[in-house]
């Protein structure tokens, strides 16, 4: 029998089963030891999980960004005309996916806990993929309607999942990169759309339109994904099989100073309480809400925007890519500064600032050909806004712990993100094109707010912490910890220990599956 199996014989042969029960199941792959790690195998392990996790993390939130980004280009190449759309019917038909997604994510944060996600993230993948091929055969307004639908209620677990993922197998110093690795296709998921919709459309078709070539592709392509998705994909560290046992082992160990656990199987509803119960969960939606309010903006109605400032349906295409090479800069630096400065609450309100400068830009100048460098500048400025969303997203997985909270506040977060992609198109009516002022001024305030709501979340998880303090010192440990999870190289948490009591040896809460409010040597992060 090896090490490996030995130590989880002896966690099952101990007298406190209920609580392993409850715990990850990680738990029962190295018990109560300590495994031996060094930096480098850390880094030999990080490596080994990028080529296979994150690689697939990339690959699949690029399909769904790409299945999502499309209907602006379909609109520019005909959709309202040839499906006779009046009024606010394509502003509906942007806002039914979030609605449908806000709709399912109480289902969402349950199946994420309770089925495997080498099982669920090829399902959701074959269902948004089938539901965007589907939009090609749509003549009207209520088939859209309906496409459009299910291609959000397959996509309303994609975020949370992705997120509770890289939390389950990544350290929090490398999250932030990690996260920005596969959310940052929003921008090559825009160069790509705005480059395949100018390709697509030029193909001479007596059967298709132009946007159902278009709607079709993106469709099919994401469907032939979903078997490969099912081959490489592992359900967590345990069932890795890209590492050996002994890696399994390290990997986890790796993960200890984390303190958010590394996902088990059991849905806890006094977990999902807490999370409603929090102050600091409203923040998170807040902060959500108000930020997608904007990106709903530039997704369904960026192409248009340009449209309005003079350029041909082609040329419009085209002004999108410089839009999405922006967007992957932003999304990558912002999460390197993340990292580097361990404070995402101020980069965070700092990157809003040119957003709401290019909106001012927007608002204030008339749509004349005299000015339509400037008009482009203050539309790219709006990039800078897609640096929030990842930040957030670390910022959340970041400072919560418990896989059953964890899928919950991502459900929230995702839903509340759903509710500002609702709210942002219904901003913007038809009979204000091609300025779009009321819709322009709406989102100078929203983004006036966002900034507003960070600095308070801030301020709220230094008090916390305060209070973290506190509850260790009444627990007879130290009211000051390192936190070697945000440190850049790997060091074990037990050079704590060598000043801590055997019954207070810290990290033996790691893998209990407790919320970052149960577990007192849970460190915030701001």
């Amino acid at each position: 029998m090896s090490s490996i199996d030995e130590k989880a014989k002896a966690v099952h042969e101990q007298g406190d089963q209920p609580t392993v029960k409850h715990a990850d199941l990680a738990l029962e792959l190295i018990g109560n030891e300590r495994v031996e790690l060094t930096d480098e195998d850390s880094k030999r392990i990080r490596r080994k999980t990028d080529k296979v996790i994150l690689a697939i993390l990339v690959w699949v939130y690029f399909l769904q960004i790409l299945d999502k980004s499309v209907l602006g280009y379909g609109a520019t190449f005909g959709l309202q005309t040839d499906t006779n759309l009046r009024g606010n019917e394509y502003s509906l038909i942007g806002s039914i996916a979030p609605i449908a997604q806000l709709a399912w994510q109480p289902f969402s944060s349950f199946l994420i806990v309770k089925v495997p996600h080498r099982i669920l993230m090829p399902t959701l993948c074959l269902g948004w993929g089938i539901a965007q091929a589907s939009l090609a055969a749509c003549h009207n307004f209520k088939s859209l309607m309906a496409a459009r639908f299910f291609l959000g209620l397959f996509e309303a677990g994609c975020l949370p999942l992705f997120s509770i993922i890289t939390s389950q197998w990544y350290r929090r110093a490398e999250q932030p990169v990690r996260i920005a690795a596969w959310y940052g296709t929003n921008g090559a998921a825009t160069i790509i759309a705005a480059a395949l919709s100018y390709g697509l459309a030029h193909i001479k078709s007596d059967l298709l339109r132009p946007w159902q070539i278009i709607f079709l592709f993106v469709g099919l392509v994401t469907i032939v994904s979903a078997p490969f998705i099912y081959w490489k994909l592992d359900n967590d560290i345990p069932s890795a099989r890209f590492l050996t046992e002994q890696e399994k082992a390290q990997a986890i160990e790796r993960l200890r100073a984390n303190q958010t656990g590394t996902g088990n199987r059991d849905f806890k509803v006094k977990h999902v309480w807490e999370t409603v119960l929090e102050p600091k969960t409203y923040l998170w939606i807040g902060m959500s809400m108000l930020l997608n309010v904007g990106a709903s903006v530039t997704n369904t109605f960026g192409p248009l925007i340009l449209n309005g400032l003079g350029f041909d349906k082609y040329t419009t295409s085209l002004l999108n890519m410089p839009f999405g090479a922006i967007q992957l800069l932003v999304i990558l630096l912002a999460s390197y500064l993340a990292q580097k400065a361990r404070v995402k609450g101020f980069i965070l309100a700092g990157f809003m600032l040119p957003v709401v400068a290019g909106l001012a830009i927007l608002y204030a100048l008339p749509r004349t050909h005299s000015v339509q460098g400037a008009l482009i500048a203050g539309y790219y400025l709006l990039a800078f806004l897609f640096g929030g969303n990842p930040l957030i997203v670390t910022w959340i997985v970041g400072n919560t712990a418990g896989t059953t909270k964890k899928s919950t506040i991502m459900s929230l977060y995702n839903a509340a993100s759903s509710a500002g992609n609702i709210v942002g198109p219904l901003l913007f009516n038809k009979k204000d094109a091609p300025a779009y002022h009321p819709g322009l001024r709406a989102c100078l305030g929203i983004f006036i707010a966002l900034v507003a709501v960070v600095l308070i979340q801030l301020a709220n998880l230094v008090f916390l912490n305060k209070m973290q303090e506190r509850k260790r010192v009444r627990n007879g440990k130290k009211a000051k910890m390192v936190d070697h999870s945000m440190q850049n190289h790997y060091d074990s948490i037990d050079k704590e220990n060598v000043e801590e009591e055997a019954q207070n040896r810290l990290g033996d809460n790691a893998f209990l599956d407790m919320t970052d409010r149960e577990n007192d040597e849970f460190v915030y992060i701001y």
